[in-house]
């Protein structure tokens, strides 16, 4: 028996330590292990393959909407920050560098990739020349390295897995649009195929990204009331491509600057699905992205087994080439009430019980994660009754963290009535802001809470700054945040 599993022998209650519980349940699900660097993890087979399923999903969605994958360089020359002032200030803190390399100290410091903005304007300037070249619709995955003083497995780590879209276009329009096209993208994969409910708006100045003229993001609800960014598209405008001189000549013949954007994605999204699903018994995962979709456990006497696993193999075959994630678990050497704990801390969407009983009667009985219950289904409907299930798990997931999250979203006129419900609750709050950087800074330093985004569309509007009342310009949501 590994070290880790007798460490983590049983899972803390979500009530009584939300992060140990999420420590607990990761580490016993065997998702990812720490690694001997600071701040690393290493992603073990079924934590990567619920990466690889967000992957695929999303790389699906983006090549619909027009982008082509490509990739750049890890490393990026110190010179290239310094073009864009505010990008270097907003990431300078975070960059690792290196300085040496075969032995030779670097004629120009190379900074490990943080995010590829920089790198890639300056290739962008090398291949356009013309507006016939627009728009430029490339993304790439790969991993970035950010030096965070506090990490916490998947949500913020040292290294970490992203993609990272970065387009140019002619004009500020096609530009808006293809920003809040991405967002919409990362939306709609949040809540149909994560089953997490998200808030849709555009950051403060203060919370935009380094270098953005505008930042949109989608904040999700943790069920211990934290946010977590999902995922951000950034309207860039005009500054990188000045910075990088990424001019293209019009249909006029007049040389102009192309409007950039970014968007992305992490990692983040499996540790906010786990804190968004997850229960005291571990895992809960979202059908469409669980490594395991469903697990065959043949029951019954042993005398029985030369029966009963014969035709559990045949049910196996049956959902497995129906394209569904399928486990059959036969083993002998652990009982069946041990392997339906295991398979629900595992977090696997449906049990199949299967005994000499179910066979006798032609079915299997369907357990559903979520809610417990049992549904005998004919063993030739099995395909339909699986799928059926974890459609149902699905809807059932997104509708709880949908109750969850309005269950605690409350609005509020002023900065006591803020902190008092930020020190004795859990949860988001609406309320109005002024646009001032000192009245925003006052919510954070006073109640702990930090500007989420502006919602599109808030459950109502308010009038008046929560800090020093005067006509509010926002209503925002604020939240504490991982």
């Amino acid at each position: 028996m590994s070290k880790e599993k007798q460490f983590v022998k049983e899972i803390t209650p979500q009530g009584e330590d939300f992060s140990r519980w999420y420590i607990d349940a990761i580490s016993k699900a065997e998702l990812m292990s720490y690694s001997p660097v600071r701040g690393c993890v290493v992603l073990r087979p079924d934590g990567y393959e619920i990466w690889e399923n967000i992957q695929r999903e999303l790389d699906r969605k983006f090549k619909e909407t027009g982008h082509r994958n490509a990739y750049f360089p890890l490393f990026i020359p110190e010179s290239f920050f310094q073009k864009e002032k505010e990008h270097v200030e907003g990431f300078n803190p975070e960059l690792p560098w290196v300085t040496e390399a075969g032995g030779e100290k670097l004629e120009e410091r190379l900074a490990i990739r943080p995010t590829s903005e920089t790198m890639i304007g300056h290739m962008y300037s090398n291949w356009i020349n013309s507006y016939r070249d627009l728009p430029v619709l490339i993304n790439q995955w790969a991993n970035v390295v950010r030096w965070e003083k506090r990490t916490l497995p998947f949500l913020r780590t040292t290294e970490f897995l992203w993609q990272e879209g970065h387009t140019a276009h002619e004009d500020e329009a096609d530009a808006r649009k293809e920003t809040m096209q991405m967002l919409e993208v990362y939306r709609d994969f949040a809540e149909n195929f994560l089953a997490i409910p998200v808030i849709m708006g555009q950051k403060t100045p203060s919370e935009k990204f380094a270098g953005a003229v505008d930042t949109y993001s989608i904040e999700a609800m943790m069920k211990d009331g934290k946010a977590v960014q999902a995922g951000t598209s950034h309207y860039l405008g005009t500054n990188f491509a000045q910075a990088f001189d990424i001019k293209y000549l019009d249909r006029d013949n007049t040389q102009q600057f192309v409007h950039t954007t970014s968007w992305g994605v992490s990692t983040r999204l499996i540790g906010a699905l786990i804190m968004v699903h997850g229960d005291d018994r571990g895992l809960a995962l979202p059908p469409k992205v669980a490594p395991t979709q469903a697990v065959v456990i043949p029951i019954g006497p042993s005398k029985t087994r030369d029966q009963v696993v014969p035709r559990a193999e045949e049910m196996f075959y049956e959902l497995k080439r129906a394209g569904i994630r399928v486990k059959l678990d036969d083993s002998p050497d652990q009982s069946p009430g041990w392997k339906f704990n295991e398979y629900e801390m595992r977090g696997v969407p449906i049990r199949i019980e299967f005994g000499p009983r179910d066979m006798e009667n032609g079915q299997a009985v369907l357990v559903s994660r979520v809610t417990g219950e049992k549904r005998p289904v004919k063993l030739d409907d099995i395909v339909q009754e699986v799928s059926k299930m974890l459609d149902e798990v699905h809807d059932a997931m997104y509708n709880n963290a949908k109750t969850f999250m309005e269950s605690n979203f409350k609005a509020f006129d002023t900065l006591d009535e803020v902190k008092a419900f930020m020190g004795a609750q859990r949860g988001f709050v609406l309320a109005g802001w002024c646009g001032s950087d000192v009245c925003e800074r006052q919510v954070k330093e006073e109640a702990g809470a930090t500007s989420r985004n502006i919602p599109f569309e808030p459950a109502e509007h308010k009038t008046k700054c929560l800090v020093c009342g005067e006509k509010a310009k926002h209503t925002v949501v604020f939240g504490k945040s991982y």
